[in-house]
């Protein structure tokens, strides 16, 4: 135990530096540096600020705080441990043990333990979000403060406040220096979230060495002209002037707070020019031994947590969050008897569960006149929107195009949070990760735009799917079909992309009907939707003459067949399914048994069993060709060795679409000649 340090405060921020020293020391790999410096700051936040009850990690009122700075990932965890933050069960009930462990911060970094190198949503309560890539963080905390301000527009009654819980995010330079932590900064300013704070570490150091190399912006006015309220810090170890710093992001009732915060990366290691070996590697034991030394800690002592300290936090952060979860539960109690509707809604949202009566008026739509699969995407969202007051969502500037908008909803602007239609802006990035923060708070989140600027997304989008968030993109302009725009605006490879991403269920109906079959399919999913859709017009099947487009809702189905076992199967997905069953009706009556295959979702398709899989597509018949305006890539899992594939392998080009199809071959003559290809060869 230490002995002549006698202020509770100093030794705490003590325990959290060194159990992140020697976390790091251990593992042999890590960052010690930013949780030895950012180790005041993130003791203030949580012992006099946050409302957090540790026995009720989950609790939904409670603030919210974001470490954007992923790799300063201890600090995080050491402030789960020392708060005693515990297990919930599969109900969201507390359990006795501790979701970070001693045993787990000494194996930090290492297989099994819920102490990754980043923080990982899901791996222990508390972890709020999943922040690698820098950006995300502070992209998701937009979301998070947005989702505030909406729980309380919508469900806050005059007697009864139940949300107004606050978003505390640290953040590096590196976050700042993103183009997404930029994007998500100014569309928060738009929004005046006065419930948001960002604590910016103004390390003047990144992984190449100090941010004079490339980062010369004052931030400080920066934010202040994206309409943030700045207060500065320039001491990170002044535990008074952080507390001025965050009462006056308090104070504030009309916009987010930017806290700049001057620290000293490695603070406390004696070799404080060595800040780069502090910021990305281990200090080494004698360094460590030194920086006990300085702290007046015991040198040969590894990951101690001295008494006087667990008793400090569980009289602050637990005490104070205890008394706040009870008085706020007694609030709920009253709630739910005075507004018994609103409440069922909520329990809904905090469970994850969608009404029983969600999809009741999706519309059927009738054979005949054609219709875009984004024209009928907006009347599917629109009919389920009635049923799921907390669908919200928007897009990226796109929205006439994306047939996004909620009919009958306010929009969200600033200081108004009524509404349900977001208006994003050009922030493809920042949008993705802006719904990430909304569906980590419980509402169901939507996010449309043009497919290939999915390549400006991309990493909110896969991060969906590392957190299981159900988010939903609504991804129109689906290819060449697209027509004049040309070759910078027609996606070719992003299918094969967006199905490489693990989890995510990309969706491309080919008609109205299935595209109403992908929201019934993919909205009850914990994980995120692609829906990819059209531009052009295109015909709505007669489901009288041909299967039910109920079949899409396992992903794949047998849309046409012969009367006997096919000798051929064409395959299509979206607008070239039209194809498909055009080549099939012409090689039927030159006696030609064919079948054709919708398959619309492969993720769905792989969800069902061997035995309805190779009934659709039976393993003994090698005959086979996919048509699809994309590359082949993937496409051999169902093609087998000698399957034709009939789609791209260049970029587009700027013409009407029909021009188009016939410029790149993709017609129903190019399948009757591959199909009879595959029959005689």
């Amino acid at each position: 135990m230490p002995t002549s340090t006698t202020n509770v405060d100093q030794l705490s921020i003590n325990t959290i530096r060194t159990l992140s020293m020697d976390a790091v020391q251990k593992a042999n790999s890590g960052h010690p540096g930013t949780p030895m410096a950012l180790a005041p700051v993130a003791y203030t936040l949580w012992t006099e600020w946050m409302r957090f009850d540790p026995q009720h990690p989950i609790w939904p009122a409670r603030d919210r705080f974001v470490l954007s700075c992923g790799h300063a990932s201890m600090l995080l965890y050491s402030l789960l441990h020392l708060c005693g933050v515990r297990q919930v069960d599969p109900m969201g009930e507390p359990r006795e043990e501790l979701g970070i462990t001693l045993e787990d911060i000494k194996n930090f970094r290492q297989l099994h333990s819920p102490c990754a190198g980043h923080p990982e949503y899901g791996a222990a309560p508390g972890i709020e979000t999943t922040t690698g890539p820098l950006g995300q963080g502070v992209g998701n905390s937009v979301g998070m403060a947005l989702a505030g301000k909406w729980l309380a527009a919508r469900y806050d009654r005059p007697d009864f406040a139940m949300f107004g819980y606050r978003v505390f995010c640290i953040c590096s330079d590196g976050d700042l220096m993103e183009g997404a932590g930029c994007e998500a900064a100014s569309l928060a300013g738009h929004l005046r979230l006065d419930n948001l704070c960002w604590i910016y570490d103004d390390n003047h150091i990144t992984i190449e060495g100090s941010t004079e190399l490339s980062f010369s912006e004052d931030v400080g006015r920066r934010f202040e002209a994206l309409g943030w309220n700045v207060a500065k810090v320039s001491d990170a170890n002044d535990l008074p002037a952080i507390n001025a710093a965050l009462n006056r992001f308090e104070s504030c009732s009309d916009r987010p707070t930017l806290i700049v915060l001057r620290s000293v990366i490695g603070y406390g290691a004696p070799n404080k020019q060595n800040t780069h070996s502090a910021h990305g590697s281990p200090l080494g034991e004698s360094e460590i031994q030194l920086a006990k030394k300085f702290f007046d800690w015991p040198v040969d002592s590894t990951f101690l947590v001295p008494d006087d300290v667990r008793a400090h936090f569980a009289e602050t952060v637990a005490k104070r969050g205890e008394q706040e979860y009870q008085a706020w539960l007694d609030r709920l109690a009253d709630y739910q008897y005075k507004y018994p509707e609103a409440a069922a809604e909520l329990e809904l949202i905090w469970q994850g569960n969608l009404p029983n009566n969600w999809a009741a008026k999706i519309p059927e739509f009738p054979p005949g006149k054609p219709l875009a699969t984004r024209s009928a995407s907006g009347k599917v969202l629109n009919a389920i929107a009635k049923e799921i007051p907390w669908l919200i969502g928007g897009s990226a500037d796109l929205a006439p195009s994306n047939n996004t908008l909620l009919d009958n909803s306010d929009d969200v602007i600033g200081g108004e949070f009524t509404g349900r239609n977001l208006h994003f802006g050009v922030r493809e990035h920042a949008m993705a990760a802006v719904c990430n923060g909304l569906s980590l708070c419980g509402l169901r989140a939507y996010a449309g735009t043009f497919f290939v600027f999915t390549d400006y997304m991309r990493p909110s989008l896969r991060l969906s799917s590392i957190m299981h968030q159900p988010v939903m993109y609504i991804l129109t302009h689906d290819s060449i079909g697209l027509g004049e725009d040309g070759p910078t605006h027609q996606p070719i490879e992003h299918l094969a992309a967006c199905r490489a991403i693990p989890g995510l269920v990309v969706f491309r109906p080919c008609d109205a009907n299935e595209v109403a079959a992908g929201y019934r399919a993919t909205m009850p999913l914990r994980r995120p939707t692609a829906l990819i859709l059209t531009r052009q017009n295109v015909p709505t099947i007669d489901r009288q003459r041909y299967a039910s487009a109920s079949g899409a809702e396992r992903g794949g189905y047998i849309l046409w067949d012969s009367d006997k076992s096919p000798q051929i199967i064409l395959i299509g997905t979206g607008s070239e399914v039209q194809l498909c069953l055009d080549a099939a009706e012409q090689l039927a009556r030159e006696q030609v048994r064919v079948r054709v295959v919708s398959l619309p979702s492969w993720e769905l398709f792989e969800m069902q069993d061997e035995a309805y899989r190779n009934k659709v597509m039976p393993a003994l018949i090698s005959a086979r060709v996919a048509v699809e305006v994309g590359i082949r890539q993937g496409w051999d899992r169902y093609l087998g060795p000698t399957g034709e594939f009939i789609g791209l392998s260049s970029f587009g080009a700027s013409a009407p679409f029909e021009r188009l199809y016939e410029h790149f071959d993709i017609t129903v003559p190019a399948v009757l000649a591959a199909a009879k290809k595959q029959l005689g060869r």
